[in-house]
């Protein structure tokens, strides 16, 4: 049986207005479409490097876990 891959669960939280248009082009390519977004992402060298480069427009969450409830007032993706 193959082990699942990792995954890097990441949240935008601070707009890329005013960046510079390579940090807008990393933003998109990560599929960021709208701010307070969080997209899962496979964590691989490539998406790593690209979080690397945003570190002040994004962050990492922890990895969702089934067991755990959702916080009071969070707003489903």
């Amino acid at each position: 049986m193959a082990k699942p891959a990792s995954t890097l669960r990441i949240h935008y939280y601070r707009s890329a207005i005013g960046r510079s248009w390579r940090q807008k082009l990393i933003v998109k390519g990560l599929g960021f479409t709208k701010l307070q977004q969080v997209v899962v992402r496979p964590d691989n060298p490539g998406f790593r490097g690209m979080v690397a480069k945003i570190p002040h427009l994004v962050r990492i969450l922890p990895p969702a876990d089934a067991s755990t409830p959702p916080r009071a007032g969070a707003r489903p993706n």
